[in-house]
């Protein structure tokens, strides 16, 4: 579930509240989004995917509410961390370019 937008990172795009499918966040003037809806996250990572500066954090726990630490997921890389694992964003090699089913299947053939 949607645990931090990070204000030190965040750079107001509100990127996070228009792809938001539950409509979890609220737009705030000259502030970072708000986390307003909580419990309605699906842990889709649709709002970390698409944030443009690793500013947000899904944990993976989505029924759950835990606590979290903004320098410590900074520290450890978890800022982001599912958009850098699936490669979206600048110099990032994407799933898709190392993903080889398709040499599998010429096999098959």
């Amino acid at each position: 579930m949607i645990e931090l937008v990070s204000e030190s990172r965040c750079i107001k795009c509100n990127l996070c509240v228009s792809v938001c499918p539950t409509n979890v966040f609220d737009t705030v003037p000259d502030a970072p989004p708000t986390i307003a809806r909580q419990s309605d996250c699906q842990t889709c990572y649709i709002c970390e995917l698409y944030c443009p500066v690793d500013a947000l954090y899904v944990a993976p726990e989505s029924d759950v509410q835990v606590s979290v630490n903004e320098a410590e997921l900074a520290e450890t890389s978890l800022l982001g961390s599912y958009r850098e694992n699936i490669g979206w964003g600048a110099g990032r090699t994407r799933l898709a370019k190392q993903d080889q089913t398709s040499q599998l299947l010429k096999h098959l053939k």
